[in-house]
């Protein structure tokens, strides 16, 4: 089940919070309950993404996104991602993401997140998220206007990022069936 409550805990935590600028980086702050981790006693990779789905709302609510999609009746959705996982987080451990949008192509919007603990680097994740409306994916510069930045340049995005979304447009889809 998703977890209602920590997603209320998180925007009440920052309802106060001062707005944030378009690319500016949003930092909160989680603890890893008995209840996210697996059979092998750490975070469970799937409660890990959830835990980023978390951290990106109050920044959508900071930095103006949320309000523009609901003023508007637009969605967002996740439209791919790709993760590292590289340190352990076990109960009762407690880390910081950090939330930043990279920039916008003419589809997509891509942020980043990473999970910190004492310094080190636990988990990043590279999301391309689509603003969506009845007519399907909603082109991002509309939705970056309606944030009260029109006519905002695309921020030139990390070489990284632009090698993953020329990869990723060279998988096929639907994918092959092998059984």
């Amino acid at each position: 089940m998703y977890p209602f409550i920590r997603l209320i805990k998180e925007q009440l935590k920052f309802r106060n919070a001062p707005p944030m600028g378009l690319l500016d980086t949003h930092v909160s702050h989680h603890i890893c309950w008995p209840w996210d981790i697996d059979p092998w006693m750490e975070l469970n990779n799937g409660r890990t993404l959830t835990l980023f789905d978390l951290a990106r709302m109050p920044f959508s609510t900071r930095t103006g996104m949320f309000r523009a999609l609901r003023a508007n009746g637009w969605g967002m959705a996740v439209a791919g991602n790709t993760t590292r996982y590289r340190r352990r987080v076990r109960a009762f451990h407690r880390f910081s993401t950090e939330t930043r949008l990279l920039g916008w192509d003419g589809r997509f919007l891509y942020v980043e997140q990473a999970m910190w603990r004492k310094g080190e680097a636990l988990n990043h994740i590279l999301i391309r998220l689509a603003a969506t409306d009845a007519n399907g994916i909603l082109p991002p510069d509309k939705l970056i206007a309606a944030m009260g930045y029109p006519g905002r340049e695309r921020p030139e995005m990390p070489r990284w990022v632009t090698a993953w979304i020329e990869a990723d447009s060279q998988r096929i889809w639907p994918p092959v069936r092998h059984g």
